[in-house]
């Protein structure tokens, strides 16, 4: 089972020819919502996967909330965990420029008010997959680290987003998954030197004794464990919006580790995923599923 404690959102989505500079007005082409939220869609990304999914988070008592879970219960994600709460159902305010680059101004509302006692709703198990994020309080997140350890659970956090007062629990995560740019923020709190982010990556994985994973967008994704350093291609594409790629990303690989790929299976079907997570717009929307992902791999996947 995949248990994912987390931020539960609606996307509010307006796409522009170019993304503005600073007190810049430019006029929008189209508006759209989307359920999102970075819980939320690494849930429905394991689920499309082919997992079972269980999602622990928070939404308001509004409008935005039906239409925040509506693809999550679409895709039979376990819901028995979301509480609903009096602040609002959190909002992703989002732009996406013409080259399909987005800017992102997030709202927490209801997502605020997961605390750790919520992590009691998980029911982790030995074996489950834990995955985390840092759009709720990392006093949870925490918490949560802690009680998968207990459990006998594989825990896997995301580092987005960047939240420096995090680096301390980032040596509690089984995996860690970030970006390249929060790697590099992360890399000076955590003591990490080296003359190239492969050394730096390397070294994290020797002083945490954990697995770290760096997300390069086109480029593919990086990967230090203990034993190897792993490189894995991303699929040759051209983005329409890259909102949720990483997202789906993180719920794929879960889904693969849960389902005991080895980790460089598990990184390719996870690249693939978040590659193709790009070529349609909005977040949970553009998730692919397994089939889709299978197909673009191509036989050697199988």
């Amino acid at each position: 089972m995949i248990i994912t404690i987390g931020s539960i959102n609606l996307d509010l989505i307006a796409t522009v020819d170019r993304l503005p500079g600073p007190g810049e007005t430019v006029p929008g082409t189209s508006f759209t919502t989307a359920p999102g939220g970075k819980g939320a869609n690494q849930a429905l990304a394991a689920a499309r996967a082919g997992a079972g999914v269980r999602m622990v988070g928070a939404v308001g008592k509004d409008a935005f909330a039906g239409e925040a879970l509506a693809l999550l219960k679409a895709g039979k994600v376990d819901l028995s965990a979301v509480a609903e709460t009096h602040s609002s159902t959190g909002t992703a305010h989002i732009l996406v420029g013409g080259d399909g680059e987005n800017m992102i101004a997030v709202v927490a509302g209801a997502n605020n008010t997961v605390v750790p006692g919520d992590v009691a709703k998980a029911r982790l198990g030995k074996g489950d997959v834990v995955l985390l994020q840092h759009e709720i309080p990392l006093d949870t997140v925490d918490a949560a680290l802690d009680a998968a350890r207990k459990a006998g659970a594989i825990t896997v956090l995301n580092t987005a987003p960047a939240r420096i007062e995090a680096a301390r629990l980032l040596g509690k995560a089984d995996y860690v998954v970030a970006n390249e740019t929060e790697f590099d923020l992360y890399c000076e709190p955590l003591g990490l030197t080296g003359t190239d982010r492969g050394e730096r990556m390397r070294a994290y994985a020797k002083k945490t004794g954990r697995t770290i994973v760096v997300t390069l967008g086109g480029e593919g994704v990086l990967a230090a464990t203990g034993d190897e350093f792993l490189k894995v291609p991303a699929l040759k594409i051209v983005p329409v919006d890259t909102v949720g790629a990483g997202d789906t990303f993180c719920g794929y690989l879960a889904a693969g580790l849960e389902s005991g790929l080895p980790l460089k299976t598990a990184l390719a079907r996870a690249a693939a995923a978040g590659s193709l997570a790009c070529l349609k717009p909005g977040a949970q929307p553009a998730i692919p599923l397994a089939a889709e992902v299978e197909a673009a791999l191509g036989p050697a996947s199988a």
